[in-house]
């Protein structure tokens, strides 16, 4: 963030946020395009803080940020499945259809691992911060589809 609200704990200018299983960075600066879009970061790195080494933890940061490389990264769709009914009793004071959840689906295109490229259907993972997926039946290589089949956090009221 350009300039960080109040307890914005990721990168920054002159902020320091540790790269999970990385380096602590610093930002020093970014460039932007004739609209105001942010397209570069630049950032130093402190050497002697790469997590698991001795001393990773002299420096304490308040942010971690999860990463990919954008050279290596590989693209899949995610299938972000939600209750079915935003009631916990539907159609308890109408008709039934009237409680369903617009949002029970959301599809998202996002960037997995590289490592991931050749998931195949019925591979499970966890997502760190997201929850479990499973490959879908119809998922191949080129077309990598992930369904959601449960989040880390409920939050039902």
């Amino acid at each position: 963030m350009e300039v960080p609200v109040d307890k914005y704990f990721r990168l920054s200018p002159g902020a320091q946020v540790r790269l999970r299983y990385g380096f602590v960075i610093e930002c020093t600066g970014f460039e932007k395009d004739s609209d105001g879009k942010i397209l570069k970061i630049f950032c130093d790195y402190l050497p002697d803080t790469k997590s698991g080494t001795p001393g990773a933890d002299a420096i304490k940061v308040k942010g971690n940020i999860h990463w990919l490389s954008c050279k290596y990264a590989v693209t899949a769709k995610v299938n972000l499945y939600d209750r079915l009914f935003k009631e916990a009793h539907p159609g308890e004071n109408n008709n039934y259809l009237d409680d369903l959840n617009p949002d029970s689906l959301t599809i998202k295109e996002i960037k997995i691992e590289e490592n991931l490229k050749d998931i195949k259907p019925g591979d499970q993972y966890q997502f760190e911060r997201h929850g479990y997926f499973i490959a879908d039946n119809l998922s191949v290589p080129q077309n990598i589809i992930l369904n959601r089949t449960t989040t880390l956090r409920d939050n039902w009221q």
